[in-house]
């Protein structure tokens, strides 16, 4: 197997996890207005995610590292074509995750409101733009002869992509409302696994929609038999949480997004970043690759240290894996308060 195939798989594996785990700390924060009826309640939720969003976001910076040193004219094309969009999902994240430091570094209700405002806003518009985006990945975009993106931000904003970025923003609400269902305890479990259940039926919907319209335009034998899996496994998790059994619920929820992720990008192979001009030329994983040497290097550094960021991250989720409930949230916040600390309590 030549190199290029063998990191085109390790970028769809990083995106993979991306989706899977920072898929449902997005969901947790926009339910936070849905299930917190006070800011005790609100605490908990952010404190499900407080251990582990941040882990989730490196899945993120790898794979855009991964993408700039294994296909470096993907990485040029894609961020000079999604500029815009790319710029919004960066600034939300990065008010998201300030706000995730601060909401509790001051005892007073306007201040927590705020930044309550600033997680839900910064959980929905990625959430939102990143279905638009690989949305518009799969479907085309202009590039012209010299592998430049010749197009402009409406052209991002066509009926397929729409249909994508609310696949994902609808995944993403019914995975976090899985995962508060499975970490939490008390009314908010209830509400959340009720909830899960209500969102299942529109996000199964939009997401066969989804799918269905993306083996049209430009799938294959294996992104089909991919689709038609992550739909069983959808369907297999919605029906555990109405059963209550919320651990395979958001392994169903989870399993879904990943396999679903996964035939997305078999939908796009060989391509990475196919163009919709006659004239254009359209970026694979051959002519958009970085030399072998490279790629060899990437390989190795690969190998070393992958196994050991993947070791760390389970153990941090193994570590903090018990639910946790109001009765675990102090009465009076901390003077330094931050997302994690009342979780480690619990």
């Amino acid at each position: 197997m030549e190199l290029t195939t063998v990191w085109f798989g390790l970028i769809t594996v990083l995106w993979i996890g991306y989706f899977c785990l920072e898929g449902f700390d997005f969901g947790v924060g926009m339910l936070l207005p849905v299930l917190a009826k006070d800011d005790t309640e609100r605490r908990v939720m952010i404190n499900t995610i407080g251990p582990v969003w941040d882990g989730n976001e490196v899945w993120l910076l790898v794979a855009g590292g991964a993408t700039f040193a294994a296909f470096p004219e993907w990485y040029a094309t894609l961020f000079s074509g999604f500029y815009l969009p790319l710029l919004l999902i960066l600034v939300a994240l990065i008010v998201r995750n300030l706000a995730f430091e601060y909401r509790g570094k001051r005892d007073d209700a306007t201040w927590r409101r705020r930044w309550d405002a600033a997680i839900i806003g910064g959980s929905f518009l990625p959430s939102l733009l990143w279905g638009v985006a690989f949305a518009n990945i799969l479907r085309g975009v202009p590039i012209g002869a010299d592998k430049e993106y010749a197009g402009g931000f409406f052209n991002l904003l066509n009926p397929y992509a729409l249909v994508g970025g609310l696949t994902t923003l609808l995944l993403f609400l019914t995975h976090g409302a899985v995962f508060l269902a499975l970490k939490t305890e008390g009314p908010i479990r209830h509400e959340a696994r009720s909830l899960g259940a209500r969102l299942g039926v529109p996000t199964a919907v939009v997401a066969v929609v989804f799918l269905v319209w993306t083996q049209i335009l430009t799938g294959t034998l294996a992104s089909a038999v991919a689709f038609a899996l992550a739909a069983v496994l959808l369907l297999a998790g919605l029906a555990s949480l109405l059963a209550g059994r919320e651990g395979r619920a958001f392994a169903g929820t989870f399993a879904a997004i990943a396999v679903a992720v996964a035939g997305l990008f078999l939908a796009l192979f060989p391509d990475v970043m196919p163009t919709t001009l006659a004239d254009g030329v359209s970026l694979t994983t051959t002519n958009a690759a970085a030399t072998a040497y490279t790629l060899k290097v990437m390989t190795i550094v690969a190998v070393i240290f992958t196994p050991v960021v993947l070791a760390y991250q389970a153990w941090t989720y193994w570590v903090f894996r018990r639910r946790i409930g109001v009765h675990h949230i102090p009465v009076a916040p901390a003077a330094v308060e931050g997302p994690a600390a009342p979780a480690a309590r619990g």
